[in-house]
């Protein structure tokens, strides 16, 4: 694998609480040297993400929804969604209202995210997530089943605001349950080569690392 292709299939983000413009400026100039296939920032940003990109047709502007509860209202997360979309969003990465799944209303969570995915069909790549540190085996795969009942392109099985380590082996889990119907975005907890060289070899799509770790890892292909 070439520095390029681990970039490729690594999403990279500056969406915590004090992320600046500097900091959306820094991960932007490191997505355009080593072609990250997509730059997360949070929603208030994504009109200046889209301006920094608008000439990088192969690096996407990405956004999360309903970010980084998934808890709020139905309503909300739709108008934000619609939002994003306006502002120049390419991907979006939408939590699943976990509360409300671990109540075992299933419905509900199913009902919001397919609201969500069918406002964005044919526009852009969505993603649930379904912060996978906090379920149990049997509440993975239940979401798992909802997240590809909800259309959506993408599993993503966290926010990585939730302490926890790769998951290794409960990714492997989601990617037997999902069989090809669903790709795989592995987040949260992956620091390592090989870490990432374990999930690409079961078949995951895309991953969410932190810019510092991500760094480390394609640099380890030069």
């Amino acid at each position: 694998m070439t520095v390029t292709e681990a970039a490729r299939l690594i999403d990279v983000s500056a969406v915590r609480t004090a992320n600046t413009l500097s900091d959306i400026i820094q991960i932007v100039q490191y997505a355009k040297q080593y072609r990250f296939i997509n730059v997360h920032v949070l929603p208030c940003w994504i009109q200046t993400l889209a301006e920094m990109l608008k000439r990088e047709a192969d690096i996407h502007v990405g956004a999360p929804v309903g970010f980084p509860s998934g808890a709020h209202l139905t309503e909300v997360k739709v108008h934000e969604a619609k939002r994003l979309l306006d502002d120049g969003v390419q991907e979006m990465d939408i939590v699943m209202n976990v509360g409300k799944f671990k109540n075992s209303e299933y419905n509900y969570v199913l009902d919001e995210l397919r609201t969500i995915v069918d406002l964005s069909a044919g526009r852009v790549l969505t993603k649930v997530i379904i912060e996978l540190n906090v379920l149990t085996g049997y509440e993975a795969d239940k979401a798992c089943e909802i997240a590809i009942n909800s259309g959506a392109d993408f599993l993503k099985t966290g926010t990585g605001w939730i302490p926890g380590n790769a998951n290794i082996e409960r990714i492997r889990r989601l990617k037997e349950l999902t069989s090809g119907s669903i790709k795989i975005k592995a987040a949260g907890g992956i620091r390592t080569i090989e870490e990432f060289e374990a999930l690409y070899a079961m078949g995951v799509e895309r991953f969410g690392i932190n810019v510092e770790s991500a760094l480390e890892i394609i640099r380890r292909y030069e």
